[in-house]
């Protein structure tokens, strides 16, 4: 049995300070810096007169606070499951913007989202919890419902790799990337919470469905091992 919402909630309620670092909150994450800049700067350059972003799983808000070094004083709209999660991310993104800040806990399978209400979905370690083909589909529409015209969404996950033998080698790969970066405990103890809460999905299935729901742009950021960062333009 895969972790519950209430179990995932849990864990990351008990983790807010690791997670308020830019520098080292996603350390067992490959190229997590790297994605983050792309990120906020694909945004940017996407959606130039953005006025509204919402952050889907906003943690600490990372994510967000990188974008507003790009796009100051946007209106921002956070969503996690986790209540200290969204009061350290209000705290930090207050601080960053004189936009409005508004905070959601729920579960964005639940969430009603408005319709063309937002300029930037951001989305950074949170779908790789989505369990069913229809549950991704579902949100990767609510998605393209919610942005304005010219909108952009941009993703940051961790994702499968299309052909089993080389997810085996990605999965390797990862596996002595956390060695390197601790020890193999720390491997074991990743790939334990991964197994336990995580479902991911290969990269092309995504960029498949962002086309689907009706994206009419689709791209690829980055892409190491078995992490990608990746994003769609509306039309």
């Amino acid at each position: 049995m895969k972790s519950s919402v209430d179990d995932i909630r849990r864990r990351f309620d008990a983790d807010v300070e690791r997670f308020s670092n830019l520098d080292t909150g996603q350390s067992a994450t490959v190229d997590a810096p790297l994605a983050m800049a792309l990120v906020a700067q694909a945004a940017a350059v996407t959606t130039p007169h953005a006025r509204h972003v919402l952050d889907v799983g906003c943690g600490a808000g990372n994510y967000t606070l990188k974008l507003l070094e790009q796009l100051p004083n946007l209106d921002v709209t956070l969503i996690d499951l986790s209540q200290p999660m969204l009061d350290r991310a209000t705290e930090r993104v207050g601080r960053a913007t004189t936009g409005r800040v508004q905070a959601l806990q729920g579960d964005i399978r639940e969430v009603e989202l408005p319709d063309q209400g937002f300029d930037i979905v951001l989305a950074a370690a949170v779908l790789h919890h989505l369990r069913t083909d229809a549950e991704w589909r579902d949100v990767f529409t609510a998605f393209h419902q919610t942005l304005r015209p010219g909108g952009s969404i941009w993703i940051f996950d961790l994702v499968e790799s299309s052909i089993p033998a080389v997810q085996g080698l990605q999965w390797r790969r990862y596996g002595e990337y956390l060695t390197g970066l601790k020890d193999d405990a720390y491997r074991d103890h990743v790939f334990a919470y991964v197994e336990q809460e995580d479902t991911p999905r290969p990269l092309l299935f995504q960029l498949d469905l962002l086309r689907a729901v009706g994206f009419a742009q689709v791209d690829v950021l980055h892409k190491n091992v078995c992490f990608a960062a990746f994003g769609a333009v509306k039309g």
